[in-house]
């Protein structure tokens, strides 16, 4: 069996004292998602959760420490794919879709952004996020 690997950030802002997070439309499915992508050699889990965000959606982000969450699927037969995620600040950029990939690129607020989320697995990440994202004292 085949394994791949990702890393992605769910990735959140706060306009007028509220937070918002960063959800992304895949230009192929349809679906609503955190960035994420495959990891390139020579970089950290980290780093590689960066430079997706940036690719995928202009946002300049920090990882914040103490969260790192992994989830498993499988995407094609024979393949298994972890992916590891990470709550991230957004610390500037300009938001725009990579067109390649990305349809749309949405800032919302926390519970839009739960109900906008297509799959589970995505919508309990950001439930196990939600506390250090409205945790103001450590954003």
């Amino acid at each position: 069996m085949k394994h791949e690997k990702s890393c992605g950030a769910i990735c959140y802002t706060r306009e007028e004292g509220a937070p918002r997070v960063l959800v992304i439309c895949h230009r192929y499915g349809g679906h609503w998602a955190f960035p994420k992508g495959h990891v390139e050699a020579g970089e950290s889990e980290e780093e590689t959760a960066m430079r997706e965000v940036r690719e995928e959606t202009g946002a300049q982000v920090r990882v914040r420490p103490g969260y790192r969450e992994v989830t498993t699927y499988s995407p094609a037969k024979g393949v298994t794919k972890d992916v590891v995620f990470f709550v991230a600040e957004i610390t500037g950029g300009t938001l725009r879709a990579q067109p390649e990939e990305v349809r749309a690129v949405c800032l919302l607020p926390l519970e839009e952004a739960q109900r906008r989320l297509t799959y589970a697995a995505d919508k309990e990440l950001l439930e196990k996020a939600k506390n250090m994202i409205l945790d103001e004292k450590n954003g």
